[in-house]
C-alpha cells in the first residue's frame, strides 16, 4: 500500500513538533514532506522507517522536525488516544475576584471555542461560565500540553498570571471529567446543592454550540449527556424540593441584614437589571411579602412583561431607565445588581454622595463580574455582599438534600458508564474507516485489471455481478476483523483486548501514517 504522494503540513504543526515544550516559538516556513511506498508485509519498525523519508538537503536543517511528525508523533497521537481535558476554577477553589476576570459573556462562547481548537493540541472545546464557576471543557490531542496550552489562553484572556491561575484551578482528565460534568448538571457541586438553574446553563452550552466549528462529537455528546443525568437527578431522586437559588439566597440575606424595625414590606427594594436573575430576585421577593420596588432596566418591555406576569399580585413594580439608576439608589434600602455588564456601575465615588440610611445601606451583588466595586465596601454608609457571601444562606438545608445527593450519584455513575462505552465504541472508528478504504481500492484495483484484460464483450448484467461478487468477498473477509474491532459493551471483550485488536490491524496494514496524515490534515483544515 502506498500512503498519498506528499502531505502538506502547517508551519505551526511542524513548529509543534520541532520544539513540543514552546508551542509560541516562531514558525518555520511551509513544507512539503514526501512520503514513501509501504507495503503490507513490513514490521513496524520498517513502517516507521518507510515514514522517515529523506529531505533534500536544503531542508536539512528541519530533519528533526519531520522525524518527529513521522515517528514519535504515531505513537503520541494514534496509539494514544485523545483526552477529554477540564481546567477550571469555581466558588470552591477561587474567589470572586479571580472568576469575574474569567467570566465569558454567553454570546462571546462561540468566539471562546474557536479560539481554543486554533491551539496546537486543542480539538473539541466547550465554554462553561455562569456566577460560580468558569470551566473549560476541551479534546487534546496531549493532556500536558492541552493543559498547558489552555491555561496561557485563559491568562492571556483575562491578564490573571498564570502562576496564579494554577493555585486556584482543578484539572480533570476523561472519567474525571463526567463524573464532575454530570454533578454538576445535576447540582452537586454547586453552592446551593440541587438547585436547577446550572441544568439551563448546561443546556445553553449545547444551544450555542450547535453549528460551531470545535464543539465537536465527543464534547457535544458529554454535555448531552449530561443533561439527561441532570434531568434523571431531579426527577429520580427530588433533590431540587427545598434547595433555594442564587437569587433566592439572595434575597434571604437581604433580609437577614435588615435592621431589627426593618421588614420585606417596609424596605424600600432597588433591583438593577430585569435580565433572568433580576426577574429571580423580583418573584422571591414577592414571595416574602415586598408590595413595592422600583426596577432599573434599559428597555421597559422587560419590566412590562415582568409586571403582567405577575398580576394580579397587588405589587407595585416601578421602572426607571438606568440613567436614574444612581437617583433611586439614593432612595433605597437595598439594591441588589444582576446585569452582564463587564464593568461596575457602583463605585466608591457613586455611593458616598448618597443620602445615608439606618445600618448602612445595602448591596446584594450576584453579578460575576461583579456590579459593585469592591472599594464601596469600604464606606460606613454601605454594607456590600457578593455570591461568596451566600453560603451561610444556603447551609442551613443543606443536610436533607446530602441524603438525596448520595441517591444522584447512582445515576450519575450508570449515566457515566454509559458515556464512556458510548467513547469508547468511537474509538476504533478511524481504523475501520480506513481498513475499508484500503480493501475497497485492492478490490477495485484488481478488477479494474481483470477487466482490461478479460472484459472485452462481457454484458452489464456480467460485470455487475463481478462487481457484486468481489464486494462480498471483501466483506466476508472483513467480518471477523470488524467485530474484533467492536467496543460498545456489546460482548465481553475489554477495551483493552480492542484497542490491541486495532493496533495490530494499524501495522498489519500499515495505516498508522495514514491515521496521523488524517488528524493533522483535519487539524489544518480547522485552522
Amino acid at each position: 500500500m502506498a500512503v498519498s504522494k506528499s502531505f502538506l503540513v502547517s508551519s505551526k504543526l511542524e513548529t509543534l513538533l520541532s520544539n513540543p515544550n514552546d508551542p509560541s516559538s516562531s514558525p518555520a516556513p511551509l513544507i512539503r514532506i514526501p512520503t514513501c511506498p509501504m507495503n503490507n508485509n513490513g514490521s513496524r519498525r520498517g513502517l516507521i522507517q518507510r515514514a522517515r523519508c529523506e529531505i533534500s538537503a536544503s531542508k536539512a536543517a528541519n530533519v528533526s522536525a519531520l522525524e518527529q511528525l513521522k515517528t514519535s508523533a504515531i505513537d503520541r497521537y494514534t496509539k494514544e488516544r485523545s483526552s477529554i481535558v477540564v481546567i477550571g476554577l469555581n466558588i470552591h477553589t477561587a474567589p470572586v475576584e479571580m472568576r469575574e476576570k474569567l467570566a465569558i459573556p454567553e454570546a462571546e462562547w462561540p468566539r471562546a471555542i474557536t479560539e481554543l481548537c486554533n491551539l496546537n493540541h486543542i480539538e473539541e472545546a466547550a465554554v462553561l461560565s455562569t456566577c460560580n464557576r468558569m470551566e473549560i471543557y476541551v479534546l487534546a490531542l496531549s493532556q500536558h500540553r492541552g493543559v498547558k496550552e489552555v491555561t496561557e489562553w485563559m491568562s492571556k484572556t483575562s491578564g490573571i498570571p498564570v502562576s496564579d491561575l494554577c493555585h486556584h484551578r482543578f484539572v480533570m482528565y476523561d472519567k474525571d471529567v463526567t463524573q464532575h460534568l454530570f454533578q454538576v448538571s445535576a447540582g452537586l457541586d454547586s453552592l446551593v446543592l440541587g438547585e436547577g438553574q446550572i441544568l439551563a446553563q448546561v443546556k445553553q452550552v449545547v444551544n450555542l454550540g450547535q453549528g460551531v466549528n470545535g464543539f465537536g462529537r465527543h464534547i457535544s455528546g458529554l454535555f448531552k449527556k449530561a443533561i439527561t443525568a441532570g434531568k434523571r437527578a431531579r426527577t429520580e431522586t427530588n433533590i431540587a424540593a427545598g434547595a433555594v437559588s442564587v437569587s433566592s439566597a439572595a434575597v434571604e440575606l437581604a433580609l437577614m441584614k435588615l435592621p431589627a424595625h426593618a421588614t420585606s414590606s417596609s424596605a424600600r427594594m432597588l433591583v438593577v437589571g430585569a435580565g433572568k436573575m433580576g426577574k429571580l430576585v423580583i418573584k422571591h421577593l414577592v414571595a416574602k411579602g415586598c408590595t413595592k420596588m422600583v426596577v432599573v432596566n434599559r428597555s421597559e418591555e422587560r419590566v412590562e412583561a415582568i409586571r403582567r406576569e405577575m398580576m394580579p399580585s397587588g405589587v407595585e413594580i416601578v421602572y426607571k431607565p438606568f440613567d436614574e439608576m444612581l437617583a433611586c439608589a439614593g432612595e433605597a434600602d437595598v439594591v441588589f445588581t444582576s446585569t452582564a455588564s463587564e464593568s461596575p456601575l457602583f463605585l466608591k465615588e457613586h455611593v458616598e454622595s448618597l443620602p445615608p440610611v439606618a445600618d448602612g445601606r445595602l448591596f446584594v451583588d450576584i453579578s460575576v463580574p461583579r456590579n459593585v466595586g469592591s472599594c464601596v465596601g469600604e464606606l460606613d454608609n454601605a454594607r456590600v455582599y457578593n455570591v461568596d457571601d451566600l453560603k451561610e444562606v444556603v447551609a442551613a438545608n443543606k443536610e436533607e438534600r446530602t441524603k438525596k445527593a448520595m441517591e444522584a450519584q447512582g445515576i450519575i455513575e450508570e449515566e457515566s458508564k454509559q458515556f464512556e462505552a458510548w467513547r469508547d465504541s468511537l474509538e476504533t472508528v478511524p481504523t475501520i474507516k480506513k481498513l475499508r478504504e484500503y480493501c475497497e481500492r485492492t478490490r477495485a484495483g484488481l478488477v479494474e485489471r481483470f477487466m482490461s484484460k478479460h472484459g472485452d464483450g462481457m454484458d452489464k448484467k456480467t460485470r455487475k455481478a463481478v462487481e457484486d461478487l468481489t464486494r462480498s468477498v471483501v466483506n466476508k473477509i472483513l467480518h471477523g476483523p470488524m467485530q474484533h474491532l467492536r467496543c460498545d459493551g456489546s460482548d465481553s471483550r475489554t477495551l483493552k483486548e480492542t484497542l490491541e485488536n486495532m493496533q495490530a490491524l494499524n501495522r498489519m496494514y500499515g495505516l498508522d501514517v495514514e491515521l496521523l496524515e488524517d488528524k493533522i490534515r483535519a487539524k489544518v483544515e480547522q485552522k
